[in-house]
């Protein structure tokens, strides 16, 4: 027969309340739970589809004795991974755009438009810390989930994204891997706050901030691979098709004539010359030697990934403290 005392069973009940979440923590739980236990149940079957079909690539991959195949016959059947490979990636790429539009802007215009917070900040609570937990919990949240899918993703297109069949600097690969889908998400989500904290209209906020998004998205899209430090290899045997072999994975930017005195000019020179004697008596003339050829390593990609990542994160923190800020002078 066990015997409890009254300070265990004090200190049980002090345990259990401490597992459940009170006072505001449990408000913005209570009024958001279907939106934040959609984005779980959506990270999990995102995780477990990841999970399934990089079984499947890696049942194939074994056929051929990877990660050391003995030849490239195994390019030959791999179109059907590459293409889930690169619907997954975009899918997993337009989830950033998809939480700010449907989590960040409804998250405080809703209260606003629906007068929820005038009934809010007349209680106790202030509006700084109302809005900090509400922030607080929904950031935490799309951060999990956002990492979550990261991982899942590049754990998946790991083994063959220093291979020909993939390069990481493709859209499905580099914005869908690494800190890109966390920040960007970060991003868009606290964009979307701000702008339906400002515009109080859910419909309106929405769309404004789909069209963020897609500015920001067009770009990262161009500005990213400017982020990398160029590696540049040259060659001087002649004008015929460079045969480097450049690093696994790497990805090639450029390729150019190289002259005698160092100088660079276009591929396309002489191009208007027929081929044969006419053409390399013109390549002749501007005394070319060979190539240039500039590509970005493997290792690059954490580089352009990282920076463009800060750049996010700092944007996102300027943004979150101007909704705090704002909200200490005027929220109603």
């Amino acid at each position: 027969m066990t015997i409890r005392t009254g300070s265990t069973t004090t200190a049980s009940l002090r345990a259990a309340r401490g597992l459940r979440l009170r006072g505001v923590t449990w408000l913005i739980w209570r009024q958001h739970r279907a939106t934040f236990w959609t984005m779980i149940a959506a990270t999990a079957a995102g995780v477990a589809w990841i999970a399934f079909q990089r079984a499947r690539m890696m049942e194939y991959l074994d056929l051929y004795s990877w990660p050391h195949p003995k030849s490239d016959d195994w390019i030959q059947g791999f179109t059907p991974h590459i293409q889930s490979l690169h619907q997954s990636g975009y899918a997993v790429a337009l989830v950033p755009g998809l939480l700010g539009v449907f989590v960040g802007a409804p998250l405080l215009a809703g209260d606003l438009e629906n007068g929820t917070v005038k009934l809010v900040t007349s209680q106790s609570v202030s509006r700084v810390r109302w809005l900090s937990a509400k922030l607080g919990i929904t950031l935490c949240v799309v951060v999990v989930c956002t990492m979550v899918l990261s991982l899942a993703f590049g754990w998946w297109c790991g083994p063959v994204k220093a291979t020909p069949v993939l390069s990481w600097a493709d859209d499905p690969v580099i914005d869908s891997t690494g800190p890109m889908p966390t920040s960007l998400t970060l991003f868009t989500v606290v964009a979307g706050v701000a702008i339906g904290m400002l515009l109080r209209r859910v419909l309106m906020a929405m769309v404004v901030t789909f069209g963020l998004a897609v500015v920001v998205q067009f770009l990262w899209g161009y500005f990213r691979l400017s982020l990398g430090t160029v590696a540049t290899v040259t060659t001087h045997d002649g004008v015929a098709a460079p045969t480097l072999r450049l690093p696994p994975g790497a990805y090639l930017t450029d390729q150019s004539f190289l002259t005698s005195s160092g100088r660079t000019i276009g591929w396309s020179t002489c191009t208007s010359e027929p081929p044969g004697k006419a053409h390399a008596a013109c390549l002749a003339k501007d005394h070319v030697v060979g190539w240039s050829v500039e590509y970005l390593p493997l290792s690059r990609m954490f580089t352009v990934q990282w920076s463009g990542a800060a750049v996010l994160l700092a944007m996102a923190c300027a943004v979150m403290a101007f909704v705090l800020l704002r909200s200490r002078q005027r929220l109603v």
